[in-house]
């Protein structure tokens, strides 16, 4: 079962922003609004370990800003060689976003 706990407002993380990054059980977390859909990996290049928020963002894809691995954000899918990155379920209850987590 999944618990979900709130993250962030709505009017916190607009369409194109830098992502929100949270600590969700001493794992950093980032959040994207990607074309007003709302997605959380977390926020690790599986290949050093640099946070991905600090990439560029090209539609859903954002680049490690250390090395230039890409990723998916809806998906985790890394484009490269290296390991995908977790993803979170992300729900939005009246003006809050919400990130599961599993209990």
């Amino acid at each position: 079962m999944t618990e979900f706990i709130t993250v962030a407002k709505t009017d916190e993380l607009k369409v194109g922003a830098p992502p929100i990054v949270v600590d969700i059980e001493n794992t950093w977390v980032a959040i994207y609004n990607i074309d007003g859909e709302y997605f959380a990996i977390e926020d690790t290049c599986t290949h050093d370990g640099n946070p991905l928020a600090e990439g560029t963002v090209e539609g859903n894809i954002v680049t490690c800003p250390r090395h230039g691995a890409k990723f998916d954000i809806k998906t985790g899918k890394c484009l490269s060689i290296y390991a995908d990155v977790r993803t979170y379920q992300v729900r939005v209850v009246g003006d809050e976003i919400q990130v599961g987590r599993r209990k």
